[in-house]
């Protein structure tokens, strides 16, 4: 093996998955009402997912490093919107959350063949969600 490949291997091994903005998700009482508002300020094409009565996928319309989102029926009156970061693993991420004093509020799921979700919320009381790609998820 040339130390080039070598240098490149161990590189690679090491790489770390950036913490980035991923998706999204609007919380909407009215999901017809939203989709009008936020496609008439931001020009976003809003559409049902297919088999997915109440979660409605956001096309923001950006570049590849833009992500796009969901909007889903809210859950209660505090539901706020959620923003999804990429990790390399949710199941480490989410120990360090509660190590540094966060909480986990929806433990680890599955997207089946998309990656792994947590639902956090941090010192300061605001809701995030960690997300792994792994479309080995089921």
């Amino acid at each position: 093996m040339s130390a080039k490949t070598k240098a490149k291997t161990s590189k690679s091994k090491n790489s770390k998955v950036p913490a980035s903005l991923v998706w999204f998700e609007i919380p909407a009482d009215d999901l017809k009402r939203a989709q009008k508002f936020y496609s008439g300020l931001f020009g976003w094409k809003i559409k049902p997912f297919p088999k997915m009565e109440d979660y409605w996928h956001i096309d923001t319309g950006g570049q590849n490093d833009t992500p796009d989102g969901g909007m889903l029926t809210r859950k209660s009156p505090q539901h706020p919107i959620t923003n999804y970061i990429s990790v390399a693993s949710v199941t480490k991420s989410a120990a360090k959350v509660v190590k540094l004093g966060g909480k986990i509020c929806m433990p680890k799921t599955a997207v089946p063949h998309m990656g792994y979700f947590v639902v956090c919320q941090d010192t300061e009381n605001n809701m995030f969600a960690l997300w792994e790609v792994n479309d080995r998820a089921k």
